[in-house]
């Protein structure tokens, strides 16, 4: 069972990934911003197992580091 909410879990990040890809009057701090989000669920998805909380928080944690890659002082 815990296979398959990591596997909807892992689909809807990368749903929301692609879907949210397409947007290209973005600018790329905002795309970074998404895609660190993306991915930072994704895994929060593989290393808690699917845990809600470990998707949530990997989501904001990778949001942050999206955000700040690149970004000049």
């Amino acid at each position: 069972m815990t296979s398959i909410y990591k596997s909807i879990g892992i689909g809807s990040a990368l749903a929301a990934l692609l879907l949210t890809g397409g947007c290209a009057n973005l600018s790329t701090r905002d795309r970074n911003t998404i895609t660190g989000a993306g991915v930072g669920a994704v895994v929060g998805a593989v290393l808690t197992g699917g845990s809600s909380v470990g998707v949530v928080g990997g989501g904001a944690i990778g949001g942050v580091i999206g955000d700040q890659i690149g970004h000049r002082k």
